[in-house]
């Protein structure tokens, strides 16, 4: 139960947290500061998301759902409690995390912000013509939807040629869609529609034969003593396929549907999503989706010019979320920009800008590393977002390695002193000064620097990019060298994975290993997706004299109340859905029969609940130590062989992807900021890995913020000067020593006050 408890050392109330055992936490127990700024650190795998994401928001929001209706609750996910003996004055938590925001085509920064809804407001106002109320402004509203595309932006169709095969005839089977081949039902009504011949090639149609067959509205025929109706198939198929909520259908139509449709940008509304009425109001000579294009920036000066006092309190709300937005290092993005196409990091910010427009106060905010992405001209300003947000008055709760966030936390808690089952204790809590004079990991290495190479590789050749000019680009071009360790930067929106995505993730030579997801990642794990599960599968079977497909959880061996998954999910459809732990098998995902079957005297489960570390000593050779090995060499000692994929953070994916790559030897590997989610003690680690990977004769472009890698570069490629339309541009190539000796960017600047220490 939650009630007031004792003041911290200037007045304030303390979180108080128990006994908690979450995951990997050892009976921690610890009071928090409210109203105060508290980061927590250790190293990757220490217990920190445990801690602030497992135990206390977690059990917010289940005290939270306590507090409405039986009927409600009814209606709610059933949270289990946190494995903690007691939480006292818990507020309610708000999670800002880099999840991806929903793929709901209708969502966009404006309206993730209510800077669209502010927007429409003025519009309706000061809008010549006027046209009516805020709603005519939407495209989310009948009355402003661009009528041809529903408000999208773009219509949908069926790729004739993905349905049809022009060289056969309809009884040789020339229709592929599902329901359609040749006996079924709708394949007798067409060739039994007396439109057109079933022996002839589609290829020979005449023009009103083809009209028939793909656009004829429904149709009855007249057969025998029953009644048919007769379709077009792209008629048919668009009612089937493209008037549902994508969402809805069935996976594997779902899958389908992506691979016909196509996706045009809508002719009646030129993508903008609105009617022509709502494009026909302007003031100062600009549509509203014409300002909603703007970069947010330019948007922000529009909006100060309009100094009309009957909509003053509009104005200056929609100024104030505009400017956090450029504050926060995202002025280079338009309102009309999809959630879906933001980053993690991007995506973090803009919910940063929505919860400081709010005017709740004590609300315990939880921040997940809220700099990833963030050059460190920008961290200065995530700082003083969440500085704001305490002096709100609000708790707010960060993990966090970077140490100019450390820097600025009144509280910091430090866990270890490693990862897995050699973390999950509390190594430290106090301020900085304290922090810095502990013997922990992370005092030590608070103000570590990495030096600047006294002697960068020669590089062996040269890889031209020429004329780039994705998204923001300027016709760029330069020359990557090869054979060395090239780190490509500049400000957060400067055009950095434009160049080195669009220009050089094409090459046939080249692997980019990215942050993004891996499909299917809830029932794979690293066991499974490196590879590693059929020779662990074989050595069990071998053992016991059993068949090998026992032991996958995808096969016969798996729970059947489960499916193998260990974990039984509920989908809420409007709500995030959430997953409890199966009772029938404990959460090992094999059935009790295979639970039986032990290797060196452990089961399967118990060996993929084993981290990389322990399992290094259970497989002392062979493939599977191959493999744990280089899952280590990139940090990820701390990973649970059969840990679900869908849990790892970006950083920790790109490692897993990286630790399988090397095998292969690439010519070269491009790396989006593999810095991500790693203590400054694990930076040193990966630096000797792409000094590895270098050595071992690999070209190594890395796309990264951090100083450290910065200075252990060969060769820098700096892109700015700043974001959006105010970058695309190189404005630096060269070493480091260089940059720092001769340039004035963002970048330079911020090097050399990194190696100045």
């Amino acid at each position: 139960m939650s009630h007031m408890g004792r003041s911290g050392p200037d007045g304030h109330d303390m979180i108080e947290v128990r006994g908690a055992r979450h995951n990997n936490l050892a009976d921690v127990s610890l009071d928090i500061p409210k109203r105060r700024l508290t980061v927590f650190t250790g190293v990757s795998g220490s217990g920190k998301s445990s801690l602030v994401f497992g135990t206390i928001a977690a059990e917010s929001r289940r005290l939270l759902n306590e507090t409405y209706t039986a009927y409600v609750q009814g209606h709610l996910p059933s949270m289990s409690r946190p494995d903690v003996d007691s939480l006292r004055n818990l507020s309610v938590a708000m999670v800002v995390d880099q999840e991806r925001m929903g793929a709901n085509s209708r969502s966009t920064v404006g309206t993730a912000t209510d800077a669209q809804t502010m927007l429409r407001v003025v519009f309706s106002r000061l809008g010549d013509p006027h046209i009516g109320t805020s709603s005519a402004f939407s495209f989310n509203t009948p009355e402003g939807a661009c009528p041809v595309c529903d408000g999208h932006g773009y219509v949908s169709d069926i790729d004739v040629d993905k349905v049809l095969d022009r060289g056969k005839s309809l009884n040789e089977g020339a229709i592929s869609a599902p329901h359609t081949g040749v006996g079924s039902w709708y394949w007798q009504i067409i060739t039994g529609s007396g439109y057109f011949d079933p022996d002839k090639k589609l290829a020979e149609f005449t023009e009103q034969e083809w009209d028939d067959l793909l656009e004829r509205p429904a149709t009855k025929l007249k057969k025998g003593d029953s009644k048919a109706t007769y379709e077009g198939l792209l008629v048919k198929m668009r009612r089937h396929f493209l008037t549902k909520d994508r969402d809805a259908l069935r996976p594997d139509l779902r899958a389908y549907v992506d691979k016909i449709a196509t996706f045009a940008h809508c002719r009646g509304c030129d993508g903008t999503r609105l009617n022509p009425a709502a494009l026909s109001s302007r003031i100062a000579g600009r549509n509203i989706a014409e300002c909603a294009a703007m970069q947010v920036d330019d948007l922000a000066a529009f909006v100060r010019d309009l100094d009309t006092p009957s909509v003053g309190p509009v104005l200056a709300a929609l100024s104030t979320t505009l400017d956090s937005l450029v504050e926060i290092g995202l002025g280079y993005l338009s309102l009309d920009r999809e959630s879906s196409t933001l980053s993690g990091g991007e995506a973090q910010r803009v919910k940063t800008v929505r919860h400081l427009g709010s005017s709740l106060s004590d609300v315990t905010y939880v921040f997940d590393e809220p700099t990833v992405g963030l050059h460190p001209h920008d961290v200065q300003r995530m700082n003083g977002l969440l500085l704001r947000l305490r002096d709100n008055g609000n708790t707010v709760l960060v993990v966090e390695h970077k140490p100019e966030v450390v820097e600025i936390a009144d509280h910091v808690v430090d866990l270890g002193p490693g990862a897995g089952a050699a973390g999950g204790h509390v190594g430290y809590t106090g301020d900085v000064a304290g922090l810095r004079a502990s013997d922990t990991v992370t005092g030590r290495y608070l103000d570590h620097r990495v030096p600047l190479r006294e002697d960068p590789r020669e590089p062996s050749g040269w890889l031209p990019i020429t004329g780039a000019s994705l998204h923001n680009l300027r016709d760029v071009s330069v020359d990557i060298p090869l054979g060395v360790l090239t780190v490509v930067t500049g400000v957060s929106g400067a055009g950095k994975t434009s160049l080195v995505h669009g220009s050089l993730g094409r090459r046939d030579d080249v692997v980019v290993v990215d942050q993004s997801a891996i499909r299917g990642s809830r029932r794979s794990n690293p066991a499974t997706y490196t590879g590693m599960l059929d020779p662990i599968r074989t050595a069990f079977a071998k053992a016991n004299k059993v068949k090998a497909a026992l032991f996958s959880a995808n096969s016969e061996g798996a729970c059947p109340n489960c499916k193998g998954l260990g974990l039984i999910y509920t989908d809420l459809a409007m709500m995030a859905g959430v997953s409890s732990v199966c009772e029938y098998c404990d959460g090992k995902r094999y059935t009790p029969e295979v639970l039986a079957y032990t290797l060196r005297g452990k089961d399967i489960s118990q060996v993929l609940a084993m981290p990389v570390a322990q399992a290094q000593d259970f497989f002392p050779s062979g493939r599977v130590r191959a493999v744990l090995d280089r899952l280590a060499d990139v940090g990820l000692g701390y990973l649970r062989l059969g840990q679900p994929l869908n849990t790892l953070s970006g950083g920790e994916r790109q490692r897993v992807k990286l630790a399988i790559h090397m095998a292969e030897g690439a010519a070269t590997y491009v790396l989006d900021e593999p810095t991500a989610g790693l203590h400054l003690a694990d930076v040193d680690q990966l630096l000797a890995l792409l000094d590895r990977l270098v050595d071992g004769g690999s070209t190594v472009v890395v796309v990264e913020h951090h100083q450290a890698v910065m200075a252990h570069a060969d060769w820098l490629v700096d892109v700015g000067p700043g974001a959006g339309h105010d970058g695309g541009r190189i404005v630096f190539t060269g070493t480091p020593a260089d940059l720092v000796a001769n340039a004035d960017t963002h970048t330079a600047q911020h090097l050399k006050k990194y190696l100045e220490g």
